[in-house]
């Protein structure tokens, strides 16, 4: 499970970011395409920020859908897995969305 050394490191930026204070919130962006489950990052948030700044904190999370660009024809389109193939048969396409891994905000206080 992956989700675990990641929701670790964003645990950990959060923490080390929060400098003692209280973490209320933590919102992160995690695209559709990077194979992240997002219930999964959740479980694993309560479990990592037991006795941190970050206990109890709500764990927002944006999931931005894949989309592509073919590069032969100029269209964009949706991506709902990693197989890049344009709608005009084209394997030439150029991920734009979807691959996001990031911490946006914390609210602490």
């Amino acid at each position: 499970m992956h989700e675990l050394s990641i929701t670790q490191s964003v645990v950990e930026a959060v923490c080390e970011r929060a400098a003692g204070r209280t973490v209320r919130a933590v919102r992160i962006r995690v695209g559709a395409l990077t194979a992240v489950v997002p219930d999964a990052m959740r479980f694993c948030f309560d479990l990592i920020t037991a006795g941190t700044v970050a206990e109890g904190a709500l764990l927002e999370i944006d999931q931005p859908p894949g989309t592509g660009r073919c590069r032969a024809c100029e269209t964009d389109f949706g991506l709902t897995d990693l197989v890049l193939l344009c709608p005009c048969g084209s394997a030439d396409v150029e991920i734009t969305s979807g691959r996001e891994l990031q911490i946006v905000s914390m609210r602490v206080g």
